[in-house]
């Protein structure tokens, strides 16, 4: 099929529903319990990752896909007649994904081109940019323009979350000790963003759900919204933040999915995240340069 044809990585969390009817392939990531080693989405499903995160002995821990697991999605493409390659990764900050794409790019450059954008995101706050190039690609939109696109996009992409406790952070590097100890001290319940391309804390709440109305303030403060999603970790109050987004209005349609086992490993079980595409000229901070 010619066009140019989306990749991603299993850390975007699109359902696997989601990443078919859009045309996405999606290459996994690896996740450890202990001695077994599982590939994401394949041979563990996110129900199942969570079942053993809150009933086993063994932490999760994660692991990159290989340049040449890029390579295999790459060269399918070219193999279905694809005029090019859009491969949109989780944040660099926080995985060496992004670089194993990169890599793969180089190696398949005589057969077929391929743009790597490293979102600088995580989860859905990914899977939106996916969708949104995805549906760009199917519109007939070249390579070079697709990815002039997504990179305007991903600067009006925010991700939040709500944590049960930053442990998860704290233990795979992704947050600092500091942080953790003062949540631990004072029972807070953290608020978290994907700033600059790492996980910040962003809010400390004193409850549940103090958290999660700040939380759903968040798609409220910016202006005209694009595309929303939220992503749920074994979370219980999950459908608590959906009623309080009640009537927030995006030109997409809310999408609500599983966290998944990549980001899941480090947040933890408990968390919500919500995830935002900002329309253009809106959002945070939008106008305040000009």
């Amino acid at each position: 099929m010619a066009g140019i044809h989306v990749v991603t990585d299993s850390a975007c969390d699109l359902t696997p529903e989601l990443a078919e009817s859009h045309g996405v392939r999606v290459v996994p990531l690896t996740i450890r319990f202990g001695d077994d080693e599982l590939v994401d989405r394949v041979e563990l499903s996110a129900k199942e990752f969570w079942d053993r995160v809150v009933t086993g002995p063994h932490m999760p821990e994660t692991a990159a896909p290989s340049p040449g697991a890029f390579q295999q999605a790459f060269l399918a493409a070219a193999d279905e007649g694809a005029d090019g390659v859009l491969c949109i990764d989780l944040s660099s900050g926080v995985s060496a994904t992004y670089q194993s794409a990169r890599a793969a790019a180089d190696e398949v450059a005589g057969r077929i081109p391929v743009a790597v954008v490293d979102s600088r995101t995580l989860t859905m706050g990914t899977g939106l940019l996916v969708l949104a190039a995805a549906e760009l690609a199917a519109g007939g939109m070249p390579l070079a323009e697709l990815v002039a696109e997504i990179e305007s996009m991903k600067a009006r992409a925010t991700v939040f979350g709500v944590i049960d406790t930053l442990d998860f952070l704290r233990r795979g590097g992704r947050i600092g000790g500091a942080a953790r100890l003062i949540g631990s001290m004072l029972s807070i319940k953290p608020v978290i963003e994907v700033r600059g391309g790492v996980v910040e804390v962003e809010s400390k709440q004193r409850t549940r759900t103090r958290s999660l109305e700040y939380l759903a303030s968040k798609a409220r403060q910016g202006g005209a919204l694009e595309r929303i999603a939220v992503v749920n970790g074994a979370a219980a109050d999950i459908d608590v933040l959906l009623g309080m987004l009640d009537g927030v209005e995006s030109t997409h349609d809310l999408v609500v999915t599983d966290l998944g086992p990549v980001v899941g490993s480090h947040a933890g079980p408990g968390t919500i995240g919500l995830c935002l595409v900002w329309a253009a000229g809106s959002g945070p901070g939008a106008g305040q340069n000009g």
